[in-house]
């Protein structure tokens, strides 16, 4: 069983390390360390480079793509599944659905990048949820380059979050929704800034529950082990050092596609 993960840096990891634990498989992580981040990128540039990047993927034949990104997800799944019909290719959104199940008198925010947040896939849920009049927004577009510099300690950061997160009233909210998969990476400096009141969720325990139906839908087998290749669509030496810190891995192949 080979399952392979796209993003467009390290947020992908997210889930990534989640699925490793979990499932045995031959795993393929494609990262475009060339053209990260896509968050504040055009969207006909992001699909493109997506949908070129998907081609790269197939290439190893894979029995499962996972789209581990939200911005990704929200530009470009439609046409992906259209394109490569014969794969399964699992997209990631935001969890905006266990917010507003578990939500009982206060407002939502999600917090993504500014592409994310204007595009119609994630505004259509928020709407067919019927939670469009207690939702809101707030874009975090930095925290993709803190995520890919390792940076997650600096005052930088603790600054950049608590000048955000004071544009809003958070007192007033229920939960925070991360609706990127860098932004998990962050979770406990987010948690630093909230209140304990404030509940922050992300899509990564969906997306590896569908991952697992996915392989009981296709009477996949899992795997004595795990062999992890990383994708890098440039020589990279310092991203390959980053994966292994974030991953924790000892051991990996890395091929330039």
């Amino acid at each position: 069983m080979k399952i392979a993960f796209f993003d467009s840096g390290v947020g992908g990891l997210t889930i990534f390390n989640k699925c490793v634990n979990q499932i045995n498989a031959e795993y393929l992580y494609l990262a475009d360390n060339k053209n990260t981040p896509y968050g504040i990128k055009n969207k006909e540039l992001v699909k493109k480079l997506v949908v070129n990047n998907i081609e790269k993927v197939i290439k190893f034949n894979p029995d499962i793509i996972v789209i581990a990104c939200n911005t990704a997800t929200s530009v470009a799944i439609n046409e992906l599944r259209n394109k490569f019909k014969e794969k399964c290719i699992i997209g990631t959104e935001p969890a905006v659905k266990v917010a507003a199940d578990e939500n009982l008198d206060k407002r939502i925010l999600v917090c993504a990048t500014t592409l994310t947040t204007k595009e119609e896939k994630l505004n259509n849920l928020i709407k067919k949820l019927n939670i469009e009049n207690i939702t809101d927004f707030l874009p975090l577009d930095e925290l993709v380059i803190f995520a890919e510099n390792l940076e997650f300690n600096s005052l930088n950061l603790k600054t950049y979050l608590s000048d955000r997160f004071n544009c809003v009233d958070i007192i007033n909210y229920s939960h925070v929704v991360l609706g990127c998969t860098h932004f998990p990476l962050f979770h406990n400096n987010i948690k630093d800034v909230l209140p304990e009141s404030v509940k922050i969720i992300d899509s990564s325990d969906g997306v590896i529950k569908n991952i697992k139906n996915k392989i009981d839908d296709l009477n996949l087998k899992q795997n004595s082990n795990n062999n992890v290749t990383l994708l890098l669509t440039k020589e990279d030496e310092e991203f390959a050092n980053k994966f292994k810190y974030i991953t924790k891995l000892g051991d990996f192949n890395v091929i330039i596609v």
